[in-house]
């Protein structure tokens, strides 16, 4: 997949991307792009792949590793909302074909 020429590896096992505004599948392309408000804190960078990001191989997806280390419902909610997780896609890149 390729974002203002640049590449991003994505696990060949990852869900398609799903579309705009369709429910999370848990593709990864979003935050192997950039980070998200809390992916910023946690990687130190405004660009590039977020350092929470985690591999799921019992899923066959990608998570967010600081969501599913937190333990502390307060915590986990506001997680939750800063990376918008059950508002639904909004990574309007599209793949340009696997190689």
């Amino acid at each position: 997949m390729s974002l203002d020429g640049r590449v991003i590896h994505i696990h060949a096992d990852a869900p398609p991307k799903p579309a705009v505004g369709a429910p999370c599948n848990g593709c990864g392309v979003c935050c192997i792009a950039e980070p998200c408000p809390v992916g910023i804190i946690v990687s130190l960078r405004r660009q590039g792949r977020c350092k929470a990001l985690r591999w799921s191989a019992d899923d066959s997806r990608y998570v967010c590793g600081v969501l599913a280390a937190t333990r502390l419902p307060l915590l986990k909610r506001l997680i939750t909302r800063w990376i918008a997780a059950g508002v639904g896609c909004d990574c309007d890149l599209e793949a340009t074909g696997k190689p």
